[in-house]
């Protein structure tokens, strides 16, 4: 991916809450922990589940399906479950106009 996908504006992304869009084919799953944000793809290397779904506590969001533990901001995994990691992308806020919106590479 060599352009910037919008996501959602920022307003929409409050801290504590995840938000997907997708690049073509690709979930991405961005996260807004304590006003920073992180994307990664939004899939459970263990089993192919949404990550979306799950509890976000600090940096790590949780499977909903099977509980693998990844952090949000490499996407990392945090539990012997998964093989691989998710990718994770470059991220940032910008304006655009009087518009704030989150943007993931």
């Amino acid at each position: 991916m060599s352009n910037w996908v919008r996501i959602c504006h920022l307003a929409e992304l409050l801290p504590g809450e995840c938000q997907t869009g997708w690049d073509g084919d690709t979930p991405i799953a961005v996260f807004n922990v304590d006003g920073e944000v992180y994307a990664i793809e939004d899939i459970c290397t263990h089993d192919g589940s949404e990550l979306t779904g799950g509890p976000v506590v600090g940096y790590e969001v949780e499977c909903p399906r099977h509980g693998a533990r990844f952090d949000v901001r490499t996407g990392a995994a945090l539990c012997p479950r998964p093989t691989s990691r998710p990718r994770s992308f470059r991220s940032r806020s910008r304006t655009a106009g009087s518009t704030r919106a989150m943007i993931a590479e």
